[in-house]
């Protein structure tokens, strides 16, 4: 099944890293600002746009409704562990069950920011990468190496094969984030929206920590927190 996005800066980084998987695009007549770009790069690289496409005939195909432009695409393959874990210098993220799309999104898109080296996602029980959480991630979805892994406990080992330490998150530990620094490379976990890390994913890390509040709100949301920690690491290189 085709993935449909709507975002014209998610569109573009497909153009630019894979436009092999660019199905088609469809522009209003006269499209201006980024979405002329869209047009002009589809049209250096030999991708079909169609114009002026009506509302009705997007609620026939079952796409989604909020105007005439978007992108049909194939789904990203994504990478191997050892594709992933290649060259273990930097920083890199593993979400054990992040749900929401959004989250999903937002974490891509500050990863690709921050100049993440890849992200290790859990299959099971897990936000897939939607069309929605390619118009959250902004084109990150594309320029951060990412693999899916039924088995999140032993894609960790692999990890740690590879060189690199294995550092969860919990709301519930003492030892603050401000203790760690990018003196090695990282593996940073960040669990599930309502109940964090799974036991198994736990009891892999090789140290814990939490971002202390400062205020009356005791937790954060998980792209929050992915973003702090992404900070935190990069000013600290």
């Amino acid at each position: 099944m085709p993935i449909y996005l709507k975002n014209p800066h998610s569109i573009l980084a497909v153009i630019e890293k894979r436009p092999q998987d660019v199905i088609d695009i469809r522009l209003p007549s006269k499209p201006a600002g980024t979405w002329g770009v869209v047009r002009e790069r589809a049209e250096e690289i030999g991708v079909r746009v169609f114009f002026g496409r009506g509302e009705q005939e997007a609620v026939r195909q079952g796409r989604s409704r909020g105007g005439d432009a978007e992108a049909a695409i194939k789904e990203h393959p994504g990478c191997d562990l050892a594709e992933l874990f290649a060259d273990n210098a930097g920083l890199f993220l593993a979400l054990d069950t992040v749900q929401d799309p959004q989250n999903l999104g937002a974490i891509f898109r500050t990863a690709a920011f921050f100049g993440v080296r890849g992200v290790l996602l859990s299959r099971d029980r897990s936000a897939s990468l939607t069309g929605a959480a390619y118009d959250v991630a902004s084109g990150g979805v594309e320029y951060v190496p990412f693999s899916v892994q039924t088995n999140l406990s032993r894609a960790l080992d692999v990890a740690k094969d590879a060189g690199l330490w294995v550092l969860g998150t919990s709301e519930h530990e003492e030892k603050d984030l401000s203790a760690f620094s990018a003196d090695r490379s990282w593996l940073l976990v960040l669990g599930n929206e309502e109940s964090g890390m799974r036991r198994l994913t736990r009891d892999k890390c090789d140290e814990i920590c939490r971002i202390a509040p400062r205020g009356a709100i005791g937790s954060l949301n998980v792209s929050a927190a992915a973003a702090i920690c992404m900070h935190h690491f990069q000013r600290r290189l």
